[in-house]
């Protein structure tokens, strides 16, 4: 362990010294993580269709490796003392001369494995959820054309989060956020021989690649400040205080980078556009996409580099920016979704908007609560995800307006649906009310304490009221997706029915810890999640309540019941033809939600088609007029100089081989006539050499 951090064991939250456990033989091995999914993603490949079971049974099996594992790590870190282990094995070393200042004169390039409260979460909730949705994924991709290539991508996809969740450096960290990008690229376009679906990969992966710039530089910038990219380095430069350190003075423009890198991956507005399309690809994607992988890569990155964001003469100027981000995320897109007719879209915006609440509480400095609303989010999102794939399978259609009444057909979606839905709507007792509780009280305590330069009282308190708001927004949206696919008469073409028990089996699991995992974190009752999760080396990291804010919690609930109320007077009440309830629109609202407030078409309109056509046209000049030049050019002289060449061989090499042959076939010719194997022949002849010899002796 770091001398540096030996000296700094204390408990963010409270301030108090701790003992950290170094994780034992389990942190040492905890490589095997990240490495057993990337070597199976391969080896499916390579592998799989001669499998039994084509394929899943290694993936599933995988995963189940990652779940026990992080699982096991997840119990020790939560009732037992934190854990803090970091290995790395020596890659390389470069040279490093930056900004006018000699800071060092190698730079050392590593490989490792970071065993703290933040990647312990996450290794337990890409191994368990990811496990359920693999289950559940052998069932739904039952006779797909491509069944072993999904699970040899899917695998990729999983392994690359835990790559990336595993990095003890940006280095790393870089190299998983793009195995990511790259796997999902495979899985949204999986079914690409449809137009629309290859489409939807190829915006997820460019608007992405767009953000993945911001990244880079701020990695290169944070990095080469600091001499290294490890974060135990970089969070050493943070501890000893800003002052006059050559990251601080970057501090702000390298915090911005970083962010622009996040806000690509968590879809953060106006960044968001590729998520909803990204739903092209099978249902188990999107569960998995938006619950354990992908898009929580943003908020871990803020949520590993949190102390730069938070400590004051570094990056905590940028956490305004932070915050209105989030908010403007959390609303807009959340409106969104009152107007979609698919479900999985529905969803998808639904993302979008608790995405935007785990980055106000990063921005309002509410560490622990922005990762415990990812935390409880991966459950009951995909839990959601999952029930929406378990109608489609049923009815084979995304859209609502083809469901209706699907509770009397399929009650063991319905209710755990239902679940999924009133978690995240953060009714009582629920996991999403404890989250969403504890986002509300950190903004409300950020609007009182935080100085201008951190984002101002005004700010904070303008935040929590659209916090507030889209708890409204949330449980409205949900009522309606609910009331349109379980309630009324069915209005689709297929026979509806339960699906599976390999698909329904894993919707139970998770609506298991829908409800029960808020429990870990009950400000006044219980501070589990806190005081794992939450200790951090650097102190003091972030505030947490010491109980409920009874006001506050009233008032979430109160506008998630509202919101309630209101979608089941609008939507409840079945038509024969739903004519009546879908004509129901808001003036200029409705028009500018169903076009997403125009921002795709401005990117299309505005920056794609604009760029493309000359863009396109001065390439295919420089292809036809350059390119072509020179690789006819580079043509005509191979074949000039092939001429030459075979000329050489022909006459030259081949006729000196062809006479030394010659001359080699005469004269064994000439010999044979002596090798006849007579021995009577032999005896004359060496009668008659030795006849010649005795002369010889004589004459001379």
């Amino acid at each position: 362990m770091n001398a540096w951090f030996a000296d700094l064991m204390v408990l963010a939250a409270e301030g108090k010294e701790i003992e950290l456990s170094d994780g034992g033989v389990l942190a040492d091995f905890v490589w095997l993580i990240p490495v057993v999914p990337m070597v199976m993603a391969f080896v499916i490949v390579f592998f799989g269709k001669r499998s039994p079971l084509k394929g899943w049974g290694m993936a599933a099996g995988t995963m189940g490796f990652v779940a026990l594992y992080g699982t096991v790590l997840f119990l020790m870190n939560t009732f037992g003392d934190p854990i803090y282990h970091e290995g790395t094995v020596h890659l390389a070393d470069i040279g490093s001369q930056t900004l006018g200042a000699h800071i060092g004169d190698l730079m050392a390039i590593e490989w490792g494995w970071m065993v703290d409260g933040l990647s312990i979460m996450m290794y337990f909730v890409v191994g368990v959820v990811g496990l359920l949705v693999f289950i559940y994924a052998k069932g739904y991709m039952h006779g797909d054309i491509r069944y072993t290539w999904f699970f040899a991508s899917f695998t990729l996809f999983a392994g690359g989060m835990l790559v990336l969740v595993s990095a003890p450096n940006l280095i790393q960290l870089i190299v998983g956020w793009e195995l990511v990008g790259v796997a999902s690229y495979l899985l949204i376009g999986h079914y690409w021989e449809e137009h629309e679906n290859s489409s939807a990969a190829i915006k997820a992966f460019l608007t992405n690649k767009v953000a993945d710039v911001g990244l880079f530089i701020g990695a290169i910038m944070v990095g080469t400040s600091v001499g290294s990219f490890r974060f135990s380095e970089i969070m050493a430069v943070i501890g000893e205080g800003g002052g006059d350190s050559a990251l601080s003075r970057f501090a702000f423009w390298a915090g911005i980078a970083l962010f622009i890198g996040a806000m690509g991956k968590s879809a953060q507005f106006p960044l968001h556009v590729w998520l909803p399309d990204a739903m092209a690809g099978p249902t188990p994607v999107s569960a998995l996409m938006h619950a354990a992988t992908m898009v929580t890569a943003g908020v871990y990155l803020i949520g590993r580099m949190f102390p730069f964001y938070n400590y004051d003469g570094f990056a905590d100027e940028t956490r305004w920016v932070i915050i209105i981000i989030g908010a403007l995320t959390l609303l807009l897109t959340g409106l969104i979704a009152l107007v979609q007719d698919d479900i999985k879209k529905v969803l998808a915006y639904s993302t979008l908007s608790q995405l935007g609440y785990m980055v106000v509480a990063m921005g309002a400095g509410a560490y622990t609560a922005g990762l415990f609303h990812l935390f409880t989010h991966a459950f009951f999102k995909a839990l959601l995800f999952l029930g929406a794939g378990s109608v489609i399978h049923a009815v084979h259609s995304n859209n609502m307006s083809d469901m209706g009444g699907l509770r009397k057909y399929m009650p063991q979606t319905y209710w755990t649906f239902l679940i999924g839905s009133a978690a995240l709507a953060g009714i009582f007792p629920l996991a999403g009310f404890w989250s969403k509780d504890e986002i509300l009280a950190s903004v409300s305590y950020a609007g009182s304490n935080y100085t201008t330069a951190q984002g101002g009282a005004a700010l904070g308190n303008f935040v929590l009221v659209i916090a507030i708001l889209g708890a409204f927004v949330t449980a409205f949206y949900m009522t309606r997706a609910v009331s349109l696919t379980f309630f009324g008469e069915y209005k689709g073409k297929a026979h509806p029915h339960e699906s599976p028990k390999v698909m329904t089996y894993p919707l139970i699991g998770l609506a298991a810890g829908s409800v029960v995992m808020g429990f870990l974190n009950m400000p006044g009752i219980t501070s589990f999640f806190t005081d794992s999760v939450g200790a951090r080396i650097l102190a003091p990291l972030d505030h947490h309540p010491e109980s409920i804010d009874v006001v506050l919690a009233l008032i979430g609930t109160a506008a998630a019941v509202g919101g309630i109320a209101v979608g089941y007077r609008l939507w409840f009440a079945d038509k024969e033809t739903q004519k009546l309830r879908d004509t129901f629109h808001i003036p200029v609202l409705y028009p500018l939600l169903e076009r997403k407030y125009y921002i795709d078409d401005f990117y299309m309109d505005g920056i794609v088609r604009p760029v493309r056509g000359p863009v396109a046209n001065a390439m295919n000049w420089f292809n036809g007029h350059v390119l072509d030049f020179v690789v006819n050019g580079a043509g005509f002289l191979a074949r000039g100089v092939g001429k030459y060449v075979y000329a050489f061989d022909q006459r030259g090499l081949d006729g000196a081989i062809n006479a030394s042959a010659g001359a080699t076939g005469a004269s064994g010719g000439f010999l044979r006539v002596f090798q006849t194997g007579r021995v009577q022949q032999y005896a004359v002849m060496i009668f008659a050499g030795t006849v010649l010899l005795v002369a010889g002796f004589i004459i001379f």
